[in-house]
């Protein structure tokens, strides 16, 4: 079997994520800040220089803190603001999820930022995993013109949802795309395309590595995060393609 037919979307958190993954064969990069927040808005020089340097598709999130999807009206210009950089700049598309406090999908604003964000693309993001009625809200984002869901199945692991995925993929029959993310890994990712019958997959693979500081101050050298960095193993993005194969 071929594996032209898959598309592999890293999410990074800078610009040397970014080329590690870019090095390693990623299809598509969810550009972001604090990964360990679930990612936030990059900032406007982080998606430039990322624009300028890779031609691969690149969609930054638009998430201006972490935390819950219930966003304020100032937290709303900021996303709108934020998009219409992201349009300048010159991005493939976008990556966002707005809530309303009863569990549905802010299709107002959705749909207003889908819109702005024209002829960007636009994926919404896991969000949908905290979505009261699932199938609902596929067929909102449907409606308002999403063209991808980022799901883990509505559970922490897409292992743990991979029932639920197959089903939002069948239910979708191509009208939306259904990707899988939070916890692709190598060892799993054809078992995922597998059951699922899905095309597209989001990983971060996400580690660290010890800085490449020669001074370390007395002070903080028991903090390990002062001195370790965000990395990506090229091979890791590799051997996950590769995995598609067998």
């Amino acid at each position: 079997m071929s594996d032209n037919k898959y598309i592999i979307e890293i999410a990074t958190s800078d610009f040397t994520t970014t080329e590690y993954a870019v090095e390693g064969g990623a299809d598509r990069i969810e550009l972001c800040a604090n990964l360990s927040e679930g990612g936030t808005t990059p900032s406007f020089g982080t998606i430039k220089q990322c624009r300028e340097a890779f031609a691969i598709s690149l969609y930054p999130i638009i998430r201006p803190r972490g935390g819950d999807f219930l966003y304020s009206k100032e937290e709303y210009e900021i996303m709108m603001k934020d998009v219409k950089l992201c349009k300048q700049l010159g991005c493939d598309g976008i990556v966002i999820g707005l809530l309303n406090i009863d569990g549905t999908i802010d299709k107002v604003r959705t749909s207003a930022l889908i819109e702005a964000a024209y002829p960007m693309g636009v994926t919404f993001h896991r969000a949908f995993d905290r979505c009261k009625e699932p199938f609902e809200a596929m067929e909102q984002l449907i409606e308002i013109g999403c063209e991808r869901i980022l799901t883990s199945g509505q559970q922490l692991t897409v292992t743990d949802g991979i029932n639920l995925i197959a089903e939002l993929n069948k239910v979708a029959d191509e009208r939306i795309i259904i990707m899988p993310g939070s916890g692709v890994r190598k060892e799993n990712i054809k078992a995922l395309a597998d059951k699922t019958g899905c095309l597209e997959f989001h990983s971060s693979l996400r580690e660290k590595v010890k800085s490449k500081m020669e001074f370390i101050h007395p002070s903080f050298k028991d903090s390990a995060d002062s001195y370790m960095n965000n990395s990506i193993n090229i091979n890791e993005v590799k051997l996950l393609r590769q995995a598609l194969l067998f």
